[in-house]
């Protein structure tokens, strides 16, 4: 799982059927400060985000399509939820 915040959407003029009916978003990973930061990646929306939403993401093919319901999906990355807030506590 990640927590990642909605920077874009993606849209398609033709698009696989197992993306039917979903938005796919661009998600930016958010990391601690020090931390590197990885890489932007795109998310099939399973939870009515939208940009600016902090959200979590399974972005585990197997899981992925296990929470939609879906064995043969073509999905590795899916937003499970929206985050409402955050609370990091220094551990020094």
């Amino acid at each position: 799982m990640i927590i990642g915040k909605v920077i874009g959407t993606i849209v398609t003029t033709i698009s696989h059927p197992h993306y039917k009916g979903r938005r796919l978003l661009v998600v930016q990973p958010l990391t601690l400060p020090g931390e590197e930061a990885r890489g932007d990646f795109v998310a099939l929306d399973n939870s009515q985000a939208g940009i600016g939403d902090t959200v979590l993401v399974n972005r585990e093919g197997n899981g992925a399509r296990q929470v939609l319901n879906n064995p043969d999906a073509a999905i590795i990355s899916v937003i499970v939820g929206i985050v409402d807030s955050t609370f990091v506590e220094s551990l020094a």
